[in-house]
């Protein structure tokens, strides 16, 4: 399983040279002898490079149809000004001949194009073949049964090739004696020690140094705030401790390289040796930056101390195996030693493991009971307190991590004790590789999280940028920030699921999912890709930020200093607005691949779901365009709509909004508006009107009384003296007479006010005069209790 981290194969890649012709004429001779090589491949390594070959093919002639496809585009558009000839009618020569001379360079370009659209079809066909192939390899080695590790049996065959193989084993050992002594008396010294320098520096004071660079950084003060300080530290220190021993063992095996030293038979070995440094790093740096026993505040996992040493012991135990693992396959394969020593090999490996599993299985059991006795303290003291919400939660990891590895013990061991050696192996370094890939993707995911919301966060630097530079609230950055964080998680989650199954499978038919997943997929005749789905987002992003800077230029700059109103104002920025939204979208499905006959499609066949599940919205829609358009209301206004009224404050193309009397905002679909009797207060004048009415008894001087009322108008500041009060008898009946008066005033909502202080001033003008108002007359039924019913 490891063996794939140690060595990936690197395909070759087409010359910039080669013809889209020469380039299908290479993806099938590779992919014929890729087929003619399938019969004869046994190992896993044969099929991986079979797979690899048939990848290249279909790249090479994928990339040979995409080349000449526009050429026969051109050639089609070429002849379609032709047409076809005509039965019993004849061309001119030259037509004719420049017809035969474009058919002809057509059929030729067509034909490659068929032939390398019939080696993709093959490369996959193949593809599948090797894979199923390789499912079948791959079940019949776990499924190999040989003599159990308790019987003597398996040990006798053991013993009787040991002879042969450690026999295979020294002459590879003196293969690369002699070659490392020939090249130090050709060479000399000075190349080998250089890199044994280097590689020694690396690995100890560039290490050390940019380890203590890291921690120093993130304990100072300008280093990000929040959570970032810890999980940028783990990262920092995951990558210098996996890259400096990588480039110590890399320098090591160069300088060895340039010199000759290393022989053809032992290049794989070498590749192996840095592959297995690299990987036993990082269990090393990825156990160091997540357990950190020295510094338990900046520890991630949910640990105490004791467990955190212990599971730090561990883990150089399973680098130190998986190191030593790695490198004796790769002896193994070198020196091509007997099947039987293999599988015996690999039995010893998963005993190993095994014990190692064990071990932190028991630490995680004794830091699960002790996290449980202190729960249990905490639920007991808070059991006293009233205010108390419940037990402690306990870390769950803990528990599926214990489950899961006694299962896989408990399967292992059953499985080597019935002689499934291969199983055992497989079983326990799986259960080992899934637990690093999950740590890995842990920490990889709250570094994420952490990064995204402390980039977009408005109080950092590049969050106040993005609130200046583009008009955006605080919140929708901080919403920017979740929303790519969260993306960021899905990506690394799927990455996780891939790399967990490459030990199933090779790792080129890991790199073809990827690159299926970034080809895309197709509804219909549009291919969505990941690449043009983001460049839609960025384009969409783009527009709308033009949009907003577009609108507060309107809003701010240019309109007023228009003689135009606030209402015309906020009409001409509302349609830009929207007007932009819906620019912003039609370029961003262009960047996406979706043109406007594929959109018009797709709206003629949403249009009777628009007209009868989206007729209410289309409605008020179109309504508001109406509103904007005709302004029979505007901004400001005070409207009477049924029995509420109020002023509008803002006009939406879906609704309006009204502020009534008691501040408080009524939504109105713009529909009513349009359809429905609205009184607009302000709309023809901005004048309102004062009528104040009462009677007066027959015998009262309804002379003063229309001076008191004429005098309590001009008094009055708000009343205007144009158009001028006026004062009338409206009727003379019942024994009493009815005054009826008007007066104006500047503004509509002056009128409530301003009739108020007339009421008062009259009132008390009329009783210091004497003059008595009608009352209403109350009629008293008595019954006389000596009269007759």
């Amino acid at each position: 399983m490891f063996l794939l981290l140690a060595c990936t194969p690197v395909l070759a890649q087409a010359p910039a040279e080669l013809t889209p012709e020469a380039q299908v004429s290479r993806a099938e001779a590779t992919l014929k002898s890729a087929r003619a090589s399938l019969e004869d491949a046994e190992t896993p390594d044969t099929l991986a490079t079979l797979s690899e070959r048939a990848k290249a093919a279909k790249d090479d002639a994928d990339a040979a149809a995409k080349a000449l496809q526009p050429q026969l585009d051109q050639l089609n558009e070429q002849l379609a000004p032709l047409g076809e000839v005509a039965e019993g009618s004849t061309e001119a020569r030259e037509i004719a001949v420049q017809r035969a001379s474009l058919t002809r360079q057509r059929n030729k370009l067509d034909g490659t194009i068929k032939r390398a659209e019939l080696a993709v079809v093959n490369a996959n066909q193949l593809a599948a073949d090797i894979e199923k192939l390789r499912a079948s390899q791959f079940s019949e080695e776990l499924g190999r049964k040989v003599a159990s590790p308790l019987s003597p049996a398996l040990w006798s065959q053991v013993a009787a090739t040991a002879p042969a193989d450690t026999t295979r084993v020294l002459a590879l050992y003196r293969l690369g004696t002699n070659a490392v002594r020939d090249a130090l008396k050709r060479e000399g010294w000075a190349l080998p020690l250089l890199g044994l320098g280097v590689a020694l520096l690396l690995f100890f004071p560039v290490r050390l140094w940019l380890r203590a660079l890291g921690r120093r950084y993130a304990a100072a003060e300008n280093a990000p705030q929040g959570r970032l300080r810890r999980t940028g530290l783990a990262v920092w220190l995951l990558l210098v401790g996996t890259a400096m021993p990588g480039l110590a063992a890399w320098a090591l095996i160069a300088s060895l390289d340039a010199v000759g030293a290393i022989p053809p038979r032992l290049q794989t070995l070498s590749n192996y040796f840095v592959g297995a440094t690299c990987f036993s790093a990082f269990i090393v740096a990825l156990s160091a930056c997540l357990l950190a026993p020295k510094r338990p505040s900046w520890r991630l996992l949910d640990l105490d101390d004791t467990a955190a040493r212990n599971l730090r012991k561990y883990a150089w135990s399973a680098a130190a195996v998986s190191w030593i693992s790695i490198m004796l396959a790769a002896v193994d394969r070198a020196a091509r030693t007997s099947e039987i020593n293999t599988i015996a090999l690999d039995g010893v490996i998963a005993l190993i493991y095994l014990c190692l599993i064990m071990a932190m299985l028991v630490t995680l059991s004794r830091l699960h009971r002790r996290q449980t006795a202190e729960a249990a303290e905490r639920a007991e003291a808070q059991a006293a307190d009233s205010r108390a919400r419940g037990p402690a939660q306990r870390s769950g990891w803990i528990v599926l991590t214990r489950v899961a590895g006694n299962v896989v013990v408990a399967a292992a061991i059953i499985a080597s004790l019935f002689g499934y050696l291969n199983f055992a192996k497989f079983v326990t370094s799986q259960l080992v590789w899934g637990g690093i890939v999950a740590l890995t993707t842990s920490l990889l995911l709250k570094f994420a999280d952490d990064l995204c919301t402390w980039m977009l966060h408005p109080d950092s630097r590049i969050g106040r940028t993005v609130v200046l530079t583009t008009g955006l609230s605080a919140a929708q950055v901080e919403q920017a920030g979740v929303l790519l964080s969260a993306f960021s998680r899905i990506a690394l989650v799927l990455m996780a699921l891939l790399i967990f199954t490459a030990p199933f499978g090779n790792v080129g038919s890991v790199l073809s999912s990827m690159q299926t997943l970034s080809d895309g997929f197709e509804i219909g005749s549009i291919k969505l890709q990941p690449g043009k789905v983001l460049l839609a987002i960025a384009v969409l992003l783009a527009g709308l930020a033009l949009m907003q800077a577009l609108q507060r230029w309107l809003v701010d700059t240019y309109l007023p200093k228009t003689e135009l109103d606030s209402g015309a104002q906020n009409s001409i920025s509302t349609v830009a607005r929207y007007l932009g939204i819906i620019l912003a979208v039609l370029w961003s499905l262009t960047a996406l691949g979706i043109g406007f006959g594929q959109l018009a499609l797709v709206v003629s066949a949403l249009s009777v779901g628009i007209g009868f599940g989206l007729q209410a919205i289309t409605q008020n829609f179109v309504s508001g365009l109406i509103l904007l358009a005709e302004r029979p209301v505007k901004i400001g206004d005070w409207v009477k709509i049924g029995d509420q009224e109020g002023d509008i404050r803002r006009i939406n193309v879906r609704s309006t909004e009204i502020t009534v009397g008691d501040k408080s905002t009524l939504i109105v679909p713009n529909s009513e508006l349009i359809t429905k009797t609205v009184r607009n207060m302000t709309m023809g004048s901005a004048q309102g009107r004062i009528q104040i009415q009462f009677t007066l008894p027959l015998n009262a001087d309804v002379a003063a009384v229309k001076q008191v009322l004429l005098d309590a108008y001009t008094a009055h500041s708000s009343v205007l003296s144009d158009p001028a009060p006026s004062v009338f008898i409206d009727s003379i009946a019942g024994g009493q007479v009815a005054i009826n008066s008007f007066a104006y005033v500047s503004s509509p909502r002056q009128v409530y006010g301003a009739r108020s202080d007339l009421f008062f001033s009259l009132l008390q003008e009329l009783a210091s005069r004497g003059i008595a108002l009608s009352a209403p007359t109350d009629i008293h039924l008595v019954r006389d209790p000596d009269g007759a019913v």
